[in-house]
């Protein structure tokens, strides 16, 4: 039960941080499509579903991946600490340019600041690692399958993502490209 705690406690920090910041954002001026939205948004929702959901352990789903160690769930609980706080360190610095969906805010700003130096999509790339540490910490098959779920929903976005900033930005853009990482960092 106390695997329960560490892990879901950084998630629900990452939910009302996430919900109070969304108070201060810009006004968006260009969006994605409604089903480009939501079939992202449906994705993850089933990764997530998959990933902490005991309702999904069917069959192979349910069997342990790991023998159960208790090295095993400490870095799963040391990586979804960390994932998050990589997420909510990049969502500090997008701070008004920030969206939900795939957006171009009033007066946007390309930033490059903070994990945004070596890194265009940081707030994925620490989501996925918390991800990763939940699915290690759990230790099942349905947390693999929705690991690789959510991956995936995350990389559809990104490329969308830097679509938009492609069209928006420009060279400016490229260069930020060149030396950056897509989900992995770039030194």
């Amino acid at each position: 039960m106390i695997w329960q705690y560490a892990i879901e406690g950084p998630w629900i920090v990452f939910a009302a941080y996430w919900l109070l910041s969304a108070l201060k954002t810009n006004r968006t001026v260009r969006r994605e499509s409604f089903a480009a939205r939501y079939s992202v948004t449906f994705l993850e929702v089933l990764g997530f579903t998959l990933l902490f959901s005991d309702n999904a352990r069917i069959g192979v789903l349910g069997h342990r991946v790991f023998p159960r160690t208790y090295a095993l769930w400490i870095a799963g609980v040391v990586f979804t600490w960390i994932g998050i706080a990589i997420a909510l360190w990049a969502r500090w610095h997008l701070g008004q340019y920030w969206s939900g969906r795939v957006t171009l805010k009033e007066d946007h700003k390309l930033i490059r600041t903070g994990p945004y130096a070596h890194l265009r999509h940081p707030i994925y790339t620490g989501l996925d690692l918390a991800a990763i540490g939940g699915a290690l910490a759990i230790d099942r098959w349905q947390c693999v399958a929705g690991l690789g779920v959510i991956i995936f929903g995350f990389v559809i976005k990104a490329k969308r993502e830097e679509s938009m900033l492609s069209t928006q930005f420009g060279e400016s853009f490229e260069e930020h490209r060149r030396h950056t990482g897509f989900l992995f960092p770039k030194f």
